[in-house]
């Protein structure tokens, strides 16, 4: 007989498994109300689609790293955010955040053959692990604290021996929880695994101020920004990463053979809009705002006590059966919504509600729910 090894199959992806709520939802007269994904749908500022257009970077390559007005902009916004300052040689850009999560472990991978393993919190964007599987590394889940951030305790000394790195995302996506980021980067310096933090959600912090793991200094830390949720420009898909000078310059490096190039209007625009500190606000000032409603709504709704993130715009609460509760949702709602176990095995009770929809439309799904 002959042995057939079978390769990669990708698995579904996790939003698709959605489409027969959809189906349901659609039937409502007014449509599907979309709180799966975290799509922004606010207009960006005018300024920076009008830099799309007048930029002239259209014509010849972009730099990988990012034009130099892109990186200097990156610069002052840290400094005025969270009062460091980052040497421009040690910022870069990337293809939106996404990209940089799911191909860095292949790179970091080429750098360090002898180990073989990323860690990531239990509870986070599948992207995480999907990064480690695709880069041919061993995807290991650290369970969460109670509050929702890493159990630093629970990694074995043995994973620890193999990481090549580790992820930490503050506020998370799903669960809208803040990480003890100086503990992450301690542990990471102690046991020498790059930390690298993922923190696209940090314009929209609710408890305390915004901060990033490089206010614990460069060392062994990568800090990970996108301006896709901050400037509603997913579509555009601009991101940066700034930290340790040796990883920042081997990355650069690679990516720049690799092609990763974030395109030069996309840049330009990118600069208008990290220059512009108070569409930010105002935008944040309208997720707040988001957030209480739809918390209000489905708490009537659900005869739950649905409490407020302290970051990011998701609503994340136990719903006993994730996927119970968005059927529900959809067919008494029209509205639909995340089961928790999109974001691994310890979010299966739980439900994530992306609050990127209209005022309107969230009031439409409170009048469908038949709550005032």
């Amino acid at each position: 007989g002959q042995f057939v090894t079978q390769g990669f199959v990708p698995p579904p992806y996790p939003y698709d498994r959605l489409d027969v709520f959809k189906a349901v939802a659609s039937k409502f007269d007014g449509g599907v109300i979309d709180l799966s994904v975290g799509d922004p749908c606010d207009p960006p500022s005018a300024a920076v689609i009008a830099a799309l257009s007048s930029s002239n970077l259209e014509r010849s390559y972009p730099p990988s790293i990012g034009i130099e007005p892109l990186r200097s902009a990156v610069r002052s916004w840290m400094q005025r955010k969270f009062d460091i300052d980052i040497p421009l040689s040690q910022i870069a850009a990337a293809v939106g955040s996404k990209e940089f999560v799911v191909t860095t472990p292949q790179w970091m991978k080429l750098r360090t053959p002898s180990r073989d393993t990323v860690l990531f919190p239990a509870v986070s964007y599948p992207s995480y692990a999907m990064g480690a599987t695709l880069s041919g590394c061993r995807p290991v889940a650290v369970p969460m604290t109670p509050t929702g951030g890493l159990d630093l305790s629970k990694i074995s000394a043995d994973d620890a021996k193999r990481a090549l790195m580790i992820w930490m995302n503050s506020p998370s996506n799903p669960t809208g929880a803040l990480d003890d980021m100086e503990a992450v980067v301690n542990w990471g310096r102690a046991n020498d695994v790059p930390v690298f933090s993922d923190e696209c959600y940090v314009e929209f912090t609710w408890q305390g101020k915004p901060t990033t793991a490089l206010q614990y200094g460069t060392q062994g830390v990568i800090a990970l920004h996108s301006l896709s949720k901050r400037s509603n420009l997913a579509g555009l898909r601009v991101a940066f990463y700034a930290g340790d000078a040796d990883i920042v310059h081997y990355l650069k490096e690679v990516r720049k053979h690799a092609g990763m190039m974030v395109p030069g209007p996309a840049q330009a625009a990118g600069v208008v809009a990290l220059n512009d500190d108070d569409s930010v606000k105002a935008q944040g000032a309208i997720y707040r705002g988001r957030l209480e409603r739809a918390a209000t709504v489905l708490s009537k709704w659900s005869g739950r006590n649905i409490e407020l993130p302290a970051g990011g715009f998701y609503l994340w609460f136990d719903a006993t059966d994730g996927w119970e509760f968005a059927e529900r949702l959809a067919t008494e709602g029209g509205a639909l919504v995340s089961p928790g176990d999109f974001y691994g095995a310890g979010g299966s009770n739980n439900v994530r509600v992306a609050v990127v929809q209209p005022d309107a439309r969230i009031e439409l799904m409170a009048q469908r729910l038949g709550v005032a």
